[in-house]
């Protein structure tokens, strides 16, 4: 179940690179994979014991140095077996200090943030004057083999994108969870929010919630998603596959137009009409 949630959510993002594992001795040790001019390097920490007792060690990070293009990208391990850091050799905030991402929601006026929170996975991102710590979800079927090539990826296209990390934007008015909303209805945003948003305004669109009333959920497709022909079926085979996966109670979705998408889509009709009509 966990591998076939993982892969429909990955379906509406595109993944980028792959990476290989092999366990030699008992030890699980990480094979160098170049994929799409990527070559990842990683490091294996090892522990001292002595014949009569046991050799204490501190705990001292062992870096990792992942090139691509030219950028290289460092990892350190955390006291925190679920957490990574990852050294980019960039600032990342440019005023210093430091910003806290607990959960995708919060990641409204961070560009970087929420590309990496849309990685299966990834449950928090914190951002340091020179570094970005990720937290992965604690679970036996997520490993940091799988998740770091992804993370490699994302960072290095982000930043050689020249976009900025941090924005003012704010947070989504029609997403934004209020007290009396239910569990059904907090969960409809949050994907809303989180998984399917981001993927539709990377096509120049959006999507806005607009209610849930007898199982359908009403949305509004604004942008260039208004008028879009595969509109219908980005709707019933991504946005309503996804909803009733995560959330039972949803039965579909329904696409809501106003007065003006009505007038827009009847003057689309006459005029298609009209040169339908006119001789060839």
């Amino acid at each position: 179940m966990a591998a076939y949630r993982r892969g429909l959510t990955q379906s509406l993002r595109r993944i980028y690179v792959i990476n290989s594992t092999r366990v030699a001795n008992g030890r699980v040790q990480s094979e160098p994979t170049a994929v799409r001019g990527i070559h990842i390097l990683q490091s294996v920490n090892t522990t001292t014991q002595g014949n009569s007792k046991q050799l204490l060690q501190r705990w001292a990070p062992t870096p990792s140095i992942q090139q691509a293009r030219s950028m290289f990208i460092q990892t350190q391990d955390t006291p925190n077996p679920n957490s990574l850091k990852f050294i980019p050799g960039v600032p990342v905030l440019d005023q210093g200090g430091t910003v806290d991402f607990p959960s995708a929601r919060t990641a409204h006026n961070s560009p970087l943030a929420r590309l990496l929170f849309r990685i299966d996975g990834v449950k928090g991102v914190f951002f340091g004057s020179d570094f970005i710590t990720i937290t992965k979800v604690d679970d036996d079927t997520t490993e940091w083999a799988v998740l770091k090539p992804e993370i490699y990826a994302t960072i290095m296209d982000f930043f050689t994108s020249g976009l900025p990390v941090m924005t003012d934007e704010q947070p989504a008015a029609d997403t934004e969870i209020h007290e009396d909303d239910d569990e059904t209805v907090a969960m409809i945003k949050e994907l809303l929010d989180t998984r399917i948003r981001p993927t539709v305004q990377e096509d120049g669109g959006d999507i806005v919630y607009m209610g849930f009333e007898d199982g359908i959920v009403k949305l509004k497709m604004q942008g260039a998603c208004t008028s879009c022909p595969s509109s219908v079926l980005t709707l019933k085979s991504g946005v309503q596959n996804m909803l009733q996966f995560y959330v039972p109670e949803v039965i579909g979705v329904e696409q809501i137009e106003d007065e003006a998408d009505h007038v827009t889509s009847e003057e689309f009709d006459k005029l298609e009409k009209k040169l339908g009509e006119e001789p060839t």
